[in-house]
């Protein structure tokens, strides 16, 4: 019984900035880009929805990539902004599962989904003629759902190990949400094991996919300094930049983050770097996939005037 009370104790957020004047103005530049990330990622999704000329592979896998941006912000930022005006840093031991389990999905789906948006991007530039076949509706399903489906598995494997492991001494959490690296340390086990498997974890769903991603727009570039038509060339460079902006700002500091041993974490480093890919790039994400793309901004018009014309 006392096992049992000791598991299911609250846990403690010490969270991302102090409770003072210039916590609360940092917290409220916070607010503004969550509430940026939840108009922008959910306009992507309308416009792909309604709009029959962006029912293409490569749209259906961005507006999933904006589905799994507002569920990552909306798993951090909501109880962050509560604890932090509430004056509460708990949360509960099954909270924490839940947050644990919803941003390890996401992170997990997410690497994988680039991954698939690189591989459109790349038949689509370099065998053009066989695009219809190799990104079929069929093999863009499979994506997704394998995406999803693959991100959980991972995500459940890492929340049910946490959730287990003895914490005998302290639980304070030194982060704004329950992250893995964070809550490792707080155990009264050797971990190493799962620390390998965390390292393991890391290769395979966002090392391994971010390399993929390089070496397929390095053979795209390479393509597109060779296309005839300079207008062919100037879309396709586009298309190239904007990929690779999104995918630098999500990989690199979480790759960095969840590879570094133990020994060489900084608390304070983690929870700036978990800002890049919990809140700043859900934020960037639709901008930048909206502002460098003709066709959402044609369809954003579109619908706009539709939505201007019904009105009167």
């Amino acid at each position: 019984m006392e096992k049992w009370n000791q598991t299911s104790s609250d846990f403690t957020l010490l969270g991302l900035f102090p409770q003072n004047q210039t916590g609360l103005l940092i917290l409220l530049l916070i607010i503004s880009i969550f509430l940026v990330a939840l108009l922008g990622n959910s306009t992507m999704i309308h416009l792909i929805r309604v709009d029959p000329r962006l029912h293409t592979p490569m749209y259906f896998l961005l507006s999933q990539l904006s589905l799994m941006d507002l569920m990552d912000v909306s798993a951090t930022v909501p109880k962050m902004a509560f604890n932090f005006l509430s004056g509460q840093k708990t949360i509960t031991f099954l909270g924490c599962g839940v947050q644990s389990f919803f941003f390890l999905t996401m992170a997990g789906s997410e690497g994988l989904l680039l991954a698939s948006m690189a591989y459109d991007r790349f038949v689509a530039i370099c065998h053009p003629l066989h695009y219809p076949i190799r990104m079929s509706k069929m093999m863009c399903l499979k994506m997704i759902i394998g995406s999803w489906t693959l991100g959980s598995i991972n995500a459940l494997f890492h929340t049910i190990y946490v959730l287990h492991i003895p914490y005998c001494n302290s639980r304070s959490i030194n982060h704004f949400f329950c992250d893995v690296p964070a809550m490792i340390p707080l155990a009264c086990m050797d971990t190493w094991v799962y620390e390998y498997m965390v390292f393991v974890s890391t290769i395979l769903y966002l090392l391994l996919p971010f390399l993929g991603i390089t070496s397929s727009y390095g053979r795209v570039l390479f393509a597109v300094f060779h296309m005839r038509s300079k207008e062919g060339r100037k879309k396709a460079f586009t298309t190239c930049s904007t990929h690779l902006t999104v995918v630098t700002f999500y990989y690199a500091p979480f790759v960095y983050t969840y590879l570094r041993p133990k020994s060489l974490r900084s608390p304070t480093e983690d929870k700036i770097l978990a800002v890049f890919y919990t809140i700043l790039t859900p934020m960037l994400n639709p901008i930048i996939y909206s502002l460098r793309n003709k066709e959402v901004l044609g369809a954003m018009t579109r619908v706009l005037g539709t939505f201007h014309s019904t009105k009167h």
